[in-house]
């Protein structure tokens, strides 16, 4: 079970996948070095040797053009769902709905999964642990205010809002 990095314009990423699907995405870090460590400590797995296979090779293709600016609906990305809990799987599957340009709310989540009213930080709580940030799109998911919060990957915030600006969505300031 593999994983490899590769180039974008926002810096480099990083995917794991099996048989079944992607096992794991890695959103830039601060140096590639640092990329593959975060990856591998995800995914557990080994460095590609050779090329991947097409449909792996689609999916990086895909992740490039998004970041360049042609926007990509990554739901029908094949992901190892045997990874996570049915309470995130539905999470993400919910996430999954938000198209690029648009944002939805925890609580939207919550509601629409009917989780009472710990459900908007339940939701929160599962989106943390995404393993496939972008391709389960958790940087489209904002407080019932609109604020930008919390995001596990690198750069915090302040990649949630540059994938958010990248996508053409409405950002409110202060």
């Amino acid at each position: 079970m593999p994983h490899l990095l590769f180039p974008t314009v926002l810096g480099t990423c990083g995917l794991a996948w099996n048989e079944t699907g992607l096992t794991g995405f890695q959103l830039p870090e601060r140096t590639e070095t640092l990329t593959q460590r975060c990856l591998a400590w995800k995914s557990g797995m080994k460095p590609l040797e050779g090329s991947p296979p097409d449909w792996v090779q689609g999916i990086i293709t895909r992740v490039q053009r998004h970041f360049e600016g042609k926007l990509q609906d990554f739901a029908d990305t094949p992901l190892d769902w045997a990874r996570v809990s049915a309470l995130q799987q539905a999470v993400y599957r919910q996430a999954q709905t938000i198209k690029p340009g648009s944002k939805g709310t925890y609580g939207q989540i919550a509601k629409a999964l009917a989780l009472g009213p710990e459900g908007p930080r339940e939701v929160g709580v599962a989106l943390a642990t995404n393993p496939w940030p972008l391709l389960v799109p958790c940087h489209r998911v904002v407080s019932a205010d609109g604020k930008m919060t919390g995001f596990s990957a690198a750069g915090g915030v302040r990649t949630k809002t540059r994938l958010l600006a990248l996508e053409g969505a409405e950002l409110l300031s202060e």
